[in-house]
């Protein structure tokens, strides 16, 4: 053997074991406890509608409020002044990194920017469900159907004006086919990719790559067939690894077909812990900063926690909540019947 010979052979030996060994090493992080401490109490809130957003928890509520406080405060603040006139009840919240967006759910549906409504809808079957933005010009919210596909409304100016796309855009729905307004989670964005989460009597994922100019459709085999069925909550952690949670609310035990997981982008979906808790959870979050591998699910039966992609779950807490945000990779806030809630992971 040749001197460069024997260096190609050294130096594939020593990268095979330095390899193997940080294999080996590689730590895997696991979270056994769940503090919660609660920053606002209210018997009247029911809240659905969390974001997070430069150190602000801002909330919105059934009653037409939108609060917010400064991280590390306890003291939530109204930010704009109440609708009175119209009432609306919050189930959706969004930023644009300008403004406050918030969205009403059943008709006259109202969504306002920065307290100023700015779009409408009195169709007798409207019920919006969630709102997100790809940048500071472009967003999209998304309803229930009122004609013969899913209502998604979008803008392109900043929130200004709102279009309603056509179902000749928006793949047809099929009979039942609707969403959830659980946890303003139906609607993920990452890049220009946006997932569409829907429910009921069929339940799959609405796909466009081109932020809502074109639109794909991809069948799930989470369980479905009922109006209490189906996805209820997902998130991505990129444009590949995604997950979604929900279940039937009415048959909170049931854990055979409510969890679901993809690596492809979100064409192809497979069942994960079948038949182990948690049974249905309305909300599903990454943790940041976990290499898609940890996920917190939260619903009205308590908080669990995976670190293997969703294959295992964690019980971590049996108090409830509706949705849940987090700050950072081991701090959420998380919101519910009755109060706002700050999780810290260890």
């Amino acid at each position: 053997m040749n001197v460069m010979s024997r260096l190609l052979f050294i130096s594939v030996v020593m990268c095979t074991f330095f390899s193997c060994k940080n294999e080996k090493t590689k730590v895997i992080r696991d979270f056994n406890v769940v503090e919660i401490g609660t920053v606002l109490q209210d018997s009247l809130l029911n809240v659905r509608a969390l974001e997070i957003s430069e150190g602000k928890v801002v909330i919105a509520t059934p009653d037409g409020r939108t609060l917010f406080n400064e991280e590390n405060s306890n003291q939530f603040v109204e930010l704009f002044k109440r609708d009175t006139i119209h009432k609306p009840n919050f189930r959706a919240l969004a930023f644009n990194r300008k403004s406050i967006f918030t969205l009403s759910i059943a008709s006259p549906v109202l969504l306002y920017k920065d307290g100023k409504l700015v779009y409408t809808e009195t169709h007798d079957k409207a019920f919006y469900d969630s709102i997100d933005f790809w940048n500071e010009e472009e967003g999209i919210a998304i309803g229930d159907p009122t004609d013969d596909c899913l209502s998604i409304i979008i803008t392109r100016d900043g929130g200004e004006s709102w279009n309603k796309l056509s179902c000749d855009i928006v793949p047809k729905a099929k009979d039942g086919e609707a969403a959830f307004a659980a946890s303003d989670t139906n609607i993920k964005i990452v890049g220009n990719h946006t997932w569409i989460a829907t429910g009921g009597k069929a339940s799959r994922i609405l796909y466009s790559s081109d932020k809502g100019s074109t639109w794909e459709v991809f069948d799930t085999p989470i369980v479905q067939g009922l109006e209490t069925t189906g996805i209820y909550s997902i998130d991505f952690y990129d444009s590949l690894n995604g997950f979604g949670i929900g279940g039937d609310y009415t048959k909170s035990k049931s854990n055979k077909l409510n969890k679901i997981k993809t690596i492809d982008g979100g064409k192809s979906w497979s069942i994960v812990a079948k038949g182990k808790a948690p049974g249905y959870r309305s909300c599903v979050q990454y943790v940041p900063n976990s290499n898609a591998k940890e996920l917190v699910a939260v619903g009205f039966e308590g908080v669990d926690y995976s670190n293997d992609s969703g294959r295992s779950w964690k019980h971590l807490s049996d108090e409830g909540f509706y949705t849940i945000r987090f700050l950072n990779d081991s701090t959420a806030y998380a919101a519910g019947n009755g109060r706002v809630s700050k999780l810290k992971f260890k």
